[in-house]
């Protein structure tokens, strides 16, 4: 007699941020009109992150450039939710868009979006954000102390990479509280918490 085994298969997934940052966006204004105050909201939150056990040393937001009303905010949420895509900027990108009801932030009825994150996004994020419609990118930095402070891979991404968001209309800017970012990463570090690298290999 021939038998037949079902396979169940996963036919649906979700991404959620930690309960602790509705509260502690709700003490904090609606709109940021410096970049350095948006840039001292991420980096605040990507230390919380891993000093909550929520997640790496990773956020990012999504605000209107020319307002400053913050529209998304991101953290990393890999390991919580045992999802390597789960960096900070695909999370702020991808719950911008859910709010705004719209795959493209650059489309013509809408802001110009601007995404702001406490490092140089590594190569997976690279592409969200050429894909997302966000125009302009403002960076703490984007040289190799976070993988040498910290041990995370962040894939190969080349050294004109600037000039490839640029060509395509993304404007971008670096070196924004930049020490302030890299402390973070040296708490992260002296704090002992897993680099999840995949497989644990070192890039």
């Amino acid at each position: 007699m021939k038998t037949t085994s079902k396979t169940s298969l996963m036919t649906r997934f979700e991404l959620d941020l930690p309960g602790w940052i509705q509260a502690e966006l709700e003490s904090q204004p609606a709109c940021w009109p410096s970049e350095s105050d948006r840039m001292a909201l991420v980096v605040q939150l990507s230390g919380m992150n891993f000093r909550k056990k929520s997640g790496g040393p990773f956020a990012a937001g999504v605000f209107e450039k020319n307002s400053g009303r913050l529209v998304s905010v991101g953290v990393n949420r890999v390991t919580e939710n045992n999802c390597s895509c789960a960096h900070a900027e695909v999370m702020a990108i991808s719950l911008a868009q859910r709010r705004l009801a719209s795959w493209d932030l650059g489309a013509e009825n809408l802001p110009t979006h601007q995404l702001v994150v406490n490092w140089r996004p590594c190569i997976m994020c690279y592409g969200a954000l050429i894909w997302s419609g966000i125009r302009s990118l403002v960076v703490a930095g984007d040289g190799p102390q976070l993988e040498a402070i910290t041990g995370f891979d962040e894939g190969p991404l080349g050294p004109d990479w600037k000039k490839g968001l640029e060509a395509r209309g993304i404007s971008v800017k670096t070196g924004l509280l930049q020490e302030d970012a890299v402390k973070v990463f040296r708490d992260f570090r002296d704090s002992g918490a897993l680099v999840y690298n995949p497989s644990r290999r070192a890039p």
